[in-house]
């Protein structure tokens, strides 16, 4: 139980990797607090972490919205690890981009993470310690003609990840990112072309939201050390080749 005694904050917890990511913090020990929109399954969840015996509370938070923003981390508190797993997906091209869709991408995928972070860290900074795992995407590092918007959204999480790493290591706090691939998840937004994907990865098959967790919570344990300001590609090898 490494992270016993640990308070962790997922976003977008109530489905997916986020869902995954709580349960298995919640099984190495960790106190989680989990957030999302949907309250019902914000509730389900922390009933799932309870009945295998873990500690969660859920606080509801809309990330579009600052101000929600901000009330969560007053909520959240003092916590040990950060994961900045919520995200809007905007899928499209750039001749059908909309504004709108535009602006929600950024505000929820680089300004809700960027501010959240910022409101957390002071109290990590006075206490020496603290873990950061942002959620990044393989789009940030390949050309992705149906999705640049979501692709440099994710880009700008891997930038924030270097240099949050970089202002805060002497403070020991460390902050890394991972880059999930196709990955099968309750939303299905990519349909039919997520299996496509994951057959084109060097492993021919997409990951199981878990897959992603592992690694996740390997980034914010103590097995992570002397790891900070990378992003790790968990895509099956699909930027490998």
């Amino acid at each position: 139980m490494e992270l016993q005694g640990q308070r962790v904050l997922v976003t977008g917890a109530t489905a997916g990797i986020g869902q995954e990511t709580a349960k298995l913090f919640a099984r190495r020990g960790a106190s989680v607090v989990i957030t999302g929109r949907d309250t019902v399954r914000g509730a389900q969840t922390v009933a799932a972490i309870e009945a295998e015996g873990g500690r969660a509370e859920f606080i509801a938070a809309d990330l579009i919205d600052i101000e929600s923003v901000r009330r969560l981390a007053e909520q959240a508190g003092d916590v040990d690890v950060l994961v900045n797993n919520a995200a809007v997906h905007t899928f499209g091209p750039t001749l059908e981009q909309g504004v709108d869709s535009f602006d929600t991408t950024f505000d929820v995928n680089v300004r809700a993470p960027f501010f959240l972070t910022a409101a957390l860290l002071p109290k990590m900074i006075a206490r020496g310690s603290g873990a950061i795992v942002n959620v990044s995407s393989m789009g940030a590092s390949i050309g992705v003609p149906y999705g640049p918007v979501a692709a440099a959204a994710k880009a700008a999480v891997e930038s924030f990840t270097r240099s949050w790493a970089a202002a805060f290591g002497a403070n020991g706090i460390r902050v890394n990112a991972v880059a999930p691939g196709p990955t099968r998840t309750a939303t299905g937004a990519l349909g039919d072309g997520l299996e496509r994907l994951g057959s084109a990865t060097l492993l021919g098959r997409t990951a199981d939201p878990s897959e992603i967790a592992e690694a996740i919570v390997f980034l914010a344990s103590p097995h992570a050390s002397y790891l900070t300001g990378t992003t790790v590609a968990v895509d099956g090898g699909y930027t490998a080749i």
